[in-house]
Protein backbone atom coordinates (compact mmCIF):
# COMPACT_ATOMS: atom_id res chain seq x y z
CA UNK A 1 0.00 0.00 0.00
CA UNK A 2 0.95 3.51 -0.44
CA UNK A 3 1.42 6.62 1.84
CA UNK A 4 1.51 10.36 1.90
CA UNK A 5 -0.58 13.33 2.57
CA UNK A 6 -4.05 13.93 0.29
CA UNK A 7 -2.99 16.10 -1.56
CA UNK A 8 -0.34 13.99 -3.17
CA UNK A 9 -3.05 11.89 -4.45
CA UNK A 10 -4.53 10.57 -6.66
CA UNK A 11 -1.04 9.34 -8.38
CA UNK A 12 -0.44 8.64 -11.89
CA UNK A 13 2.39 5.69 -13.03
CA UNK A 14 4.04 4.97 -16.05
CA UNK A 15 6.38 2.72 -17.65
CA UNK A 16 7.06 3.54 -21.04
CA UNK A 17 9.46 1.71 -23.52
CA UNK A 18 10.05 1.93 -27.07
CA UNK A 19 7.47 -0.16 -28.08
CA UNK A 20 4.74 0.32 -25.01
CA UNK A 21 3.61 2.44 -22.34
CA UNK A 22 2.11 1.04 -19.40
CA UNK A 23 -0.01 2.78 -16.88
CA UNK A 24 -1.32 2.33 -13.50
CA UNK A 25 -3.52 4.73 -11.12
CA UNK A 26 -3.19 4.81 -7.48
CA UNK A 27 -6.62 6.78 -6.03
CA UNK A 28 -5.65 7.31 -2.27
CA UNK A 29 -3.42 6.95 0.68
CA UNK A 30 -3.70 3.33 1.72
CA UNK A 31 -4.64 1.76 -1.58
CA UNK A 32 -2.66 -0.10 -4.34
CA UNK A 33 -1.63 0.26 -7.75
CA UNK A 34 -5.03 -0.35 -9.89
CA UNK A 35 -5.69 0.09 -13.51
CA UNK A 36 -3.62 -1.37 -15.49
CA UNK A 37 -3.11 -0.78 -19.00
CA UNK A 38 -0.78 -1.12 -21.57
CA UNK A 39 -0.67 0.81 -25.03
CA UNK A 40 1.40 0.86 -28.01
CA UNK A 41 3.44 3.54 -28.43
CA UNK A 42 3.11 3.61 -32.17
CA UNK A 43 -0.54 4.54 -32.09
CA UNK A 44 -0.01 8.03 -29.90
CA UNK A 45 2.23 11.43 -31.04
CA UNK A 46 3.76 11.55 -27.88
CA UNK A 47 2.99 10.55 -23.96
CA UNK A 48 0.47 13.51 -23.54
CA UNK A 49 -1.96 11.96 -25.87
CA UNK A 50 -1.41 8.73 -24.17
CA UNK A 51 -1.96 9.58 -20.57
CA UNK A 52 -5.14 11.49 -21.74
CA UNK A 53 -6.29 7.93 -23.45
CA UNK A 54 -5.62 5.97 -20.39
CA UNK A 55 -7.19 8.29 -18.42
CA UNK A 56 -10.31 8.81 -20.35
CA UNK A 57 -10.59 5.12 -21.14
CA UNK A 58 -10.78 4.05 -17.61
CA UNK A 59 -12.77 6.43 -16.40
CA UNK A 60 -9.96 8.30 -14.08
CA UNK A 61 -9.95 11.76 -12.17
CA UNK A 62 -7.07 14.13 -12.80
CA UNK A 63 -4.08 12.38 -11.08
CA UNK A 64 -1.62 15.21 -9.23
CA UNK A 65 1.13 13.06 -9.01
CA UNK A 66 3.25 11.58 -11.73
CA UNK A 67 5.82 9.71 -12.29
CA UNK A 68 7.38 7.32 -15.15
CA UNK A 69 10.42 5.76 -16.40
CA UNK A 70 11.14 6.34 -20.00
CA UNK A 71 13.45 4.31 -22.46
CA UNK A 72 15.56 7.06 -23.01
CA UNK A 73 18.04 9.39 -21.08
CA UNK A 74 16.61 12.25 -19.12
CA UNK A 75 18.95 15.21 -19.02
CA UNK A 76 17.13 18.48 -18.59
CA UNK A 77 13.48 19.38 -19.92
CA UNK A 78 13.83 18.18 -23.08
CA UNK A 79 13.47 14.37 -23.90
CA UNK A 80 13.63 12.73 -27.45
CA UNK A 81 13.49 9.04 -27.04
CA UNK A 82 16.53 6.62 -28.69
CA UNK A 83 14.30 3.77 -30.27
CA UNK A 84 10.79 5.42 -30.68
CA UNK A 85 9.73 9.06 -32.32
CA UNK A 86 8.42 10.60 -29.08
CA UNK A 87 9.95 13.61 -28.11
CA UNK A 88 8.64 16.25 -25.98
CA UNK A 89 8.75 18.50 -22.94
CA UNK A 90 9.04 17.49 -19.58
CA UNK A 91 7.56 20.86 -18.36
CA UNK A 92 5.16 21.44 -21.40
CA UNK A 93 3.55 17.80 -20.69
CA UNK A 94 3.22 18.63 -16.52
CA UNK A 95 1.29 21.89 -17.67
CA UNK A 96 -1.04 20.15 -20.14
CA UNK A 97 -1.76 17.47 -17.83
CA UNK A 98 -2.26 20.37 -15.09
CA UNK A 99 0.07 17.86 -12.59
CA UNK A 100 1.34 19.71 -9.53
CA UNK A 101 3.76 17.53 -9.26
CA UNK A 102 5.93 15.15 -12.28
CA UNK A 103 8.80 12.92 -12.15
CA UNK A 104 10.22 11.64 -15.45
CA UNK A 105 13.43 9.31 -14.92
CA UNK A 106 15.58 6.57 -17.39
CA UNK A 107 13.20 3.63 -17.27
CA UNK A 108 15.70 1.41 -15.80
CA UNK A 109 16.16 3.58 -12.94
CA UNK A 110 12.70 3.12 -12.29
CA UNK A 111 13.00 -1.02 -12.63
CA UNK A 112 15.70 -0.12 -10.11
CA UNK A 113 13.98 1.14 -7.24
CA UNK A 114 11.08 -1.86 -7.84
CA UNK A 115 13.71 -4.12 -6.83
CA UNK A 116 13.57 -4.08 -3.03
CA UNK A 117 10.23 -4.10 -3.39
CA UNK A 118 9.92 -6.93 -5.29
CA UNK A 119 7.99 -10.38 -3.53
CA UNK A 120 10.71 -13.61 -3.68
CA UNK A 121 7.81 -15.35 -5.94
CA UNK A 122 8.44 -12.71 -8.71
CA UNK A 123 12.05 -13.95 -8.90
CA UNK A 124 13.31 -17.00 -10.52
CA UNK A 125 16.77 -17.25 -8.96
CA UNK A 126 19.26 -19.24 -11.77
CA UNK A 127 22.55 -20.04 -9.48
CA UNK A 128 24.57 -18.08 -7.32
CA UNK A 129 24.88 -18.17 -3.60
CA UNK A 130 22.90 -15.65 -0.89
CA UNK A 131 22.55 -11.99 -1.74
CA UNK A 132 24.10 -9.53 1.09
CA UNK A 133 21.96 -7.28 2.43
CA UNK A 134 23.01 -3.92 2.44
CA UNK A 135 25.55 -4.50 -0.95
CA UNK A 136 25.41 -3.04 -4.30
CA UNK A 137 22.65 -4.33 -6.65
CA UNK A 138 23.16 -4.79 -9.96
CA UNK A 139 20.26 -4.73 -13.11
CA UNK A 140 19.82 -5.46 -16.62
CA UNK A 141 17.22 -6.14 -19.17
CA UNK A 142 16.89 -6.65 -22.96
CA UNK A 143 13.88 -5.22 -24.29
CA UNK A 144 13.93 -2.61 -27.73
CA UNK A 145 17.04 -1.62 -26.18
CA UNK A 146 19.13 -2.52 -23.37
CA UNK A 147 18.89 -1.23 -20.08
CA UNK A 148 20.94 -1.50 -17.33
CA UNK A 149 21.41 0.37 -14.14
CA UNK A 150 22.03 -0.68 -10.09
CA UNK A 151 21.32 -0.02 -6.39
CA UNK A 152 24.10 1.57 -4.17
CA UNK A 153 23.52 1.06 -0.36
CA UNK A 154 24.05 5.29 0.66
CA UNK A 155 22.78 5.81 4.89
CA UNK A 156 20.25 2.57 5.04
CA UNK A 157 18.90 3.01 1.62
CA UNK A 158 19.64 2.50 -1.92
CA UNK A 159 20.47 5.60 -4.42
CA UNK A 160 19.80 4.18 -7.76
CA UNK A 161 21.89 4.73 -10.41
CA UNK A 162 21.24 6.40 -13.93
CA UNK A 163 23.42 5.39 -17.51
CA UNK A 164 23.37 4.40 -20.79
CA UNK A 165 25.72 1.28 -19.84
CA UNK A 166 23.91 -0.63 -22.69
CA UNK A 167 25.80 1.36 -25.23
CA UNK A 168 29.25 -0.03 -23.94
CA UNK A 169 31.47 -1.51 -26.19
CA UNK A 170 30.58 -6.18 -27.14
CA UNK A 171 33.43 -7.68 -26.37
CA UNK A 172 34.00 -11.18 -27.33
CA UNK A 173 34.82 -14.14 -25.13
CA UNK A 174 35.72 -16.43 -28.02
CA UNK A 175 36.60 -17.06 -30.95
CA UNK A 176 33.18 -17.58 -32.71
CA UNK A 177 31.75 -14.40 -30.86
CA UNK A 178 34.85 -12.60 -32.42
CA UNK A 179 34.01 -13.50 -35.94
CA UNK A 180 30.04 -12.23 -35.19
CA UNK A 181 31.26 -9.11 -34.33
CA UNK A 182 33.59 -9.09 -36.92
CA UNK A 183 30.38 -9.50 -39.07
CA UNK A 184 28.47 -7.16 -37.33
CA UNK A 185 30.86 -4.62 -37.35
CA UNK A 186 30.70 -4.22 -41.03
CA UNK A 187 27.18 -3.16 -40.45
CA UNK A 188 27.24 -0.45 -37.45
CA UNK A 189 29.91 1.77 -36.70
CA UNK A 190 29.90 1.11 -33.02
CA UNK A 191 29.00 -3.04 -32.20
CA UNK A 192 27.36 -2.20 -28.68
CA UNK A 193 26.24 -4.36 -26.28
CA UNK A 194 22.95 -2.81 -27.43
CA UNK A 195 23.13 -4.13 -30.68
CA UNK A 196 23.17 -7.50 -30.08
CA UNK A 197 21.58 -7.53 -26.31
CA UNK A 198 18.22 -6.48 -27.43
CA UNK A 199 15.21 -6.79 -30.20
CA UNK A 200 16.43 -5.98 -32.72
CA UNK A 201 19.60 -7.17 -31.66
CA UNK A 202 18.19 -10.69 -31.69
CA UNK A 203 17.66 -10.28 -35.72
CA UNK A 204 20.89 -9.14 -36.06
CA UNK A 205 22.91 -12.30 -34.45
CA UNK A 206 20.63 -14.27 -36.15
CA UNK A 207 21.49 -12.55 -39.35
CA UNK A 208 25.09 -12.07 -38.56
CA UNK A 209 25.45 -16.72 -37.36
CA UNK A 210 24.18 -17.52 -40.90
CA UNK A 211 26.53 -15.38 -42.84
CA UNK A 212 29.22 -16.69 -40.72
CA UNK A 213 28.27 -19.99 -40.87
CA UNK A 214 27.45 -20.16 -44.41
CA UNK A 215 24.04 -21.20 -43.51
CA UNK A 216 20.74 -20.20 -45.61
CA UNK A 217 18.12 -18.06 -43.36
CA UNK A 218 14.81 -16.11 -43.78
CA UNK A 219 13.93 -13.03 -42.88
CA UNK A 220 12.43 -13.34 -39.04
CA UNK A 221 11.48 -11.06 -36.29
CA UNK A 222 13.02 -11.27 -33.08
CA UNK A 223 10.13 -12.99 -31.85
CA UNK A 224 9.92 -16.18 -34.36
CA UNK A 225 13.59 -16.50 -33.56
CA UNK A 226 12.90 -16.87 -29.83
CA UNK A 227 9.86 -18.74 -30.27
CA UNK A 228 11.53 -21.46 -33.09
CA UNK A 229 14.39 -21.27 -30.87
CA UNK A 230 12.85 -22.13 -27.59
CA UNK A 231 10.42 -24.90 -29.76
CA UNK A 232 13.89 -26.70 -31.03
CA UNK A 233 12.51 -26.62 -34.85
CA UNK A 234 15.19 -24.25 -35.69
CA UNK A 235 18.69 -24.98 -35.27
CA UNK A 236 20.42 -21.71 -36.50
CA UNK A 237 17.66 -19.94 -33.90
CA UNK A 238 18.81 -22.58 -30.83
CA UNK A 239 22.05 -21.37 -31.71
CA UNK A 240 21.15 -17.69 -31.81
CA UNK A 241 19.48 -18.33 -28.53
CA UNK A 242 21.98 -19.63 -26.77
CA UNK A 243 24.98 -17.47 -28.05
CA UNK A 244 22.32 -14.03 -26.68
CA UNK A 245 22.35 -16.17 -23.06
CA UNK A 246 25.72 -16.26 -23.14
CA UNK A 247 26.97 -12.66 -24.17
CA UNK A 248 24.22 -11.27 -21.86
CA UNK A 249 26.21 -13.12 -18.85
CA UNK A 250 29.53 -11.51 -20.42
CA UNK A 251 27.99 -8.14 -19.69
CA UNK A 252 26.54 -8.91 -16.61
CA UNK A 253 29.38 -10.43 -14.90
CA UNK A 254 31.48 -6.86 -16.56
CA UNK A 255 28.45 -5.23 -14.49
CA UNK A 256 28.96 -7.01 -11.24
CA UNK A 257 32.15 -6.51 -11.22
CA UNK A 258 32.22 -3.09 -11.66
CA UNK A 259 29.56 -2.79 -9.00
CA UNK A 260 31.14 -5.00 -6.50
CA UNK A 261 27.19 -5.89 -6.98
CA UNK A 262 27.27 -8.70 -3.56
CA UNK A 263 23.94 -7.69 -3.32
CA UNK A 264 22.44 -9.64 -6.65
CA UNK A 265 22.44 -9.25 -10.33
CA UNK A 266 18.82 -8.97 -11.51
CA UNK A 267 17.79 -9.79 -15.25
CA UNK A 268 14.55 -7.73 -16.40
CA UNK A 269 13.26 -6.68 -19.57
CA UNK A 270 10.56 -8.09 -22.25
CA UNK A 271 13.13 -11.00 -23.53
CA UNK A 272 14.86 -13.16 -20.97
CA UNK A 273 11.82 -13.95 -18.72
CA UNK A 274 10.12 -15.22 -21.68
CA UNK A 275 12.98 -17.85 -21.91
CA UNK A 276 11.75 -19.80 -18.95
CA UNK A 277 13.62 -23.00 -18.44
CA UNK A 278 15.57 -22.14 -21.29
CA UNK A 279 17.81 -19.56 -20.09
CA UNK A 280 18.58 -21.22 -16.36
CA UNK A 281 19.85 -24.02 -18.89
CA UNK A 282 22.13 -21.90 -21.26
CA UNK A 283 25.01 -20.45 -21.28
CA UNK A 284 24.37 -17.41 -19.11
CA UNK A 285 25.72 -18.34 -15.99
CA UNK A 286 28.53 -20.38 -17.20
CA UNK A 287 29.90 -17.33 -18.74
CA UNK A 288 28.57 -14.81 -15.46
CA UNK A 289 31.14 -17.03 -13.36
CA UNK A 290 34.04 -17.28 -16.68
CA UNK A 291 36.31 -14.35 -15.23
CA UNK A 292 39.52 -15.69 -14.66
CA UNK A 293 40.74 -15.03 -11.59
CA UNK A 294 37.33 -13.55 -10.28
CA UNK A 295 35.30 -16.25 -11.42
CA UNK A 296 35.10 -17.66 -7.15
CA UNK A 297 34.03 -13.92 -6.55
CA UNK A 298 31.15 -14.09 -9.22
CA UNK A 299 30.01 -17.51 -8.65
CA UNK A 300 28.76 -16.26 -5.00
CA UNK A 301 26.48 -13.41 -6.66
CA UNK A 302 23.27 -14.92 -7.21
CA UNK A 303 21.33 -13.80 -10.54
CA UNK A 304 17.83 -13.27 -10.67
CA UNK A 305 15.20 -13.23 -13.30
CA UNK A 306 12.32 -10.47 -13.19
CA UNK A 307 8.94 -12.04 -13.54
CA UNK A 308 6.65 -9.13 -11.74
CA UNK A 309 3.70 -8.41 -14.58
CA UNK A 310 4.58 -4.96 -13.88
CA UNK A 311 7.84 -3.58 -12.15
CA UNK A 312 8.88 -0.28 -13.62
CA UNK A 313 4.89 0.16 -12.62
CA UNK A 314 6.40 -0.41 -8.99
CA UNK A 315 9.26 1.32 -9.67
CA UNK A 316 8.21 4.57 -10.66
CA UNK A 317 5.04 4.32 -7.71
CA UNK A 318 8.55 4.02 -5.51
CA UNK A 319 9.75 7.16 -6.57
CA UNK A 320 6.70 9.02 -5.47
CA UNK A 321 6.31 7.77 -2.35
CA UNK A 322 10.19 8.49 -1.69
CA UNK A 323 9.14 12.51 -3.00
CA UNK A 324 5.94 11.96 -0.30
CA UNK A 325 7.95 10.89 2.63
CA UNK A 326 10.19 14.06 1.94
CA UNK A 327 7.86 16.66 0.84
Amino acid sequence: MFSGSPDTFPRLVGDIGGTNARFAFIAGSGQEMAAMRTLSCADFEGPADAIEHYLGEAGLARPRWCAFGIANPVDGDFVRMTNHRWAFSILELGERLALDRLKVINDFTALAMALPALAPKELVQVGGGEALVGRSIGLLGAGTGLGISGLVPSGGDYVPLEGEGGHVTLAASNAHEAELIAWLSRRYPHVSAERVLSGPGLVALYEAHAAVGGQPSEQLSAAEISQRGLAGTCALCVETLHTFCAMLGTVAADLALILGARGGMYVGGGIVPKFGDFFARSGFRERFEQKGRFSEYLARIPTYVIHAPYPGLVGAAQVLERAAASA
